[in-house]
């Protein structure tokens, strides 16, 4: 264990450990410092030279976050000349950053601004360093580079995802960040660059630009879904605490909005862990595992295109909400004799990937995309504050019927580890015919980036690898070529914690940020009458009314997958013509 250490930031004591930088002590601690580039995600680059402090006893200013504690440490976080020199790393960064602030994931949140105020500096006072800028959109994301700081940390996060698509070019003042155009390197859509972006440059397609569109259209029937997710993390973008749980809220806001109907996407998961099950189930018993979870469509692309021979091992069963949206336009719209064109489903989903997942034309159902528009909880949460409504103060509404009370295992989907755990519990009925006594499977649990576990079903143990991360996902394939039979069922989220750590998720985000909003969803399975998804009466009722025979089982529950080619980087003049 590190030793604990005395050291004095600014007029304050605090006790700290070994080993920690000025600046991870003075967070600890509730004592600010400036910092742009600093993310406890990725390492430490001291780009942005923000967070710059002076030591008693040393000479010169040194940056914070790379400086580290020592006993009876004297900082000086606030003097003349630590406050000129941010002035001045402030002013040169707002050379490189166009300010388009009606325009910007941070929003209010904006740290760059708000520094901006505190040192009262001129944010024109240097002429642009940057010529030629582009604005580049490939597949949901669009990246300014009239907005980049160069700080390099979408660059860093994309290499972390072993995608290598963004990188940057150049040196010193003249590095710039750009798409890479290699024929052996596209982008999965994650989004990781999103959140991990300090400045807003980068984002999803439609974030701002006419969101509310779907809304104005006349004679359409809006049906929303949510994912399991969302609930344990919009409430951040109003003043909530990260993990709050705001199911309820956000069908309230939804259907101000002028949802006609809204549904939980986790009942659609309690479908997707029923198939999952079945496959898990078939390809152990015939020995053509592993099985690979199929849900995450960032995991999907990355595999078709980084490791195509793989494609078979791909469970066929298709996400949640893509399984909703072809529920709503077959069965709902035939039960409720509504023509399915006139259906319009909106999905609010934490991940930016999912934009590029309904365009997929083998997911269409007689020729109509099962879902319509995908926005992100980002951008859900803008539009709920355009028409000034507040998740933290609206009157809670149930989510509508038939599908609105999802199982535990349904909910857990959001999480890392969710999506086997679930499968694990209705395989074990399947194979058994009872149910599990013990539901829950903490050795899939928690904030890691690989989890590997053996559970024993029937005398049989099922090995289990559960990933979040591309770049961990990378590591357990690796690991496949050398032993094939290493693995029964893998797990893969391409984002940190899973769908919780989403690209389309509130900003910021970190690793306790995470893991609060993954303790709210096992909360919520803890709590629940039901957490089996094959025993949820909604579900059961679907199986028995239409999805009674293969045709209709196929046609609303599974796919197709094949290999990916680069997709486009289009280059657009301004970010407005992302629309």
């Amino acid at each position: 264990m590190p030793e604990k250490i005395k050291i004095l930031i600014g007029q304050k004591e605090i006790e700290t450990v070994e080993g920690k930088t000025v600046l991870q002590a003075a967070r600890e601690n509730g004592i600010k410092i400036p910092a742009l580039c600093y993310h406890p995600d990725l390492k430490i680059k001291a780009n942005c030279r923000l967070c710059l402090v002076e030591i008693k006893g040393e000479r010169g200013l040194v940056p914070a976050c790379r400086t580290i504690v020592k006993p009876g440490m004297e900082v000086l976080i606030e003097s003349e000349k630590i406050n000129r020199a941010v002035k001045v790393n402030l002013e040169l960064i707002f050379a490189q950053h166009v300010e388009e602030c009606d325009d910007c994931n941070w929003g209010a949140g904006c740290r760059l601004l708000e520094l901006a105020r505190k040192y009262k500096i001129n944010t024109k006072r240097f002429l642009d360093r940057k010529t030629n800028c582009k604005v580049y959109q490939f597949g949901s994301i669009v990246f300014d580079q009239t907005k980049c700081i160069d700080c390099r940390n979408c660059v860093e996060v994309c290499a972390g995802q072993e995608v290598h698509f963004l990188e940057a070019r150049g040196q010193g003042a003249g590095t710039e960040i750009f798409p890479s155009a290699a024929k052996d390197r596209d982008c999965t859509y994650c989004g990781q660059c999103i959140v991990h972006c300090p400045v807003g440059a980068i984002e999803a397609v439609g974030e701002f630009e006419g969101v509310d569109k779907v809304l104005e259209k006349d004679g359409k029937i809006k049906i929303f879904q949510f994912a399991p997710a969302i609930r344990a993390s919009i409430g951040e973008a109003f003043g909530l605490p990260a993990g709050s749980i705001v199911t309820n809220q956000l069908v309230a806001g939804l259907k101000v909005l002028g949802a006609d109907k809204v549904f939980d996407t986790s009942v659609a998961a309690d479908f997707t862990t029923i198939e999952e099950a079945e496959e898990l189930i078939d390809k152990v018993k015939n020995g053509t595992g592993p099985c690979f979870s199929s849900c995450c469509p960032a995991w999907v692309k990355y595999l078709e295109f980084n490791y195509s021979h793989l494609i078979g091992h791909l469970a066929t069963t298709r996400s949640p909400q893509i399984i909703m949206g072809g529920l709503i336009k077959t069965y709902w719209a035939e039960k409720e004799k509504v023509d399915p064109k006139k259906i319009t489903v909106i999905s609010v989903m934490p991940c930016t990937s999912k934009k590029y997942e309904i365009q997929r034309k083998e997911l269409e159902i007689n020729g109509l995309k099962p879902v319509d528009f995908v926005m992100t909880t980002r951008e859900l949460a803008y539009l709920l504050k355009k028409y000034k409504i507040n998740l933290a103060e609206i009157k809670p509404q149930l989510a509508d019927s038939p599908w609105g009370e999802p199982s535990g295992a349904g909910v857990i989907y959001g999480a890392s580890g969710g999506v086997v755990e679930s499968a694990l519990r209705t395989a074990y009925y399947k194979l058994t015919g009872k149910d599990l006594e013990k539901l829950d499977f903490e050795q899939v649990r928690g904030m890691q980036g690989v989890k590997k576990a053996e559970i024993e079903i029937e005398g049989k143990k099922i090995r289990v690898a559960v990933v979040s991360g591309l770049g961990n996902a990378k590591k357990i394939l690796d690991e496949l070529k050398e032993n094939p039979k290493a693995y029964d069922a893998v797990e893969v989220m391409a984002c940190p914690g899973g769908c919780i750590g989403g690209g389309g998720q509130p900003i910021p985000t970190s690793p306790e940020i995470r893991k609060q909003r993954a303790e709210a969803l096992y909360q919520i399975d803890k709590e629940k009458k039901n957490r089996l998804a094959h025993k949820n009466p909604d579900v059961q009722k679907v199986y028995e009314e239409f999805l009674n025979n293969d045709k209709a089982v196929h046609q609303v529950c599974h796919t197709n997958y094949n290999a990916k080619s680069k997709g486009e980087i289009k280059t657009l003049k301004n970010s407005k013509e992302t629309e």
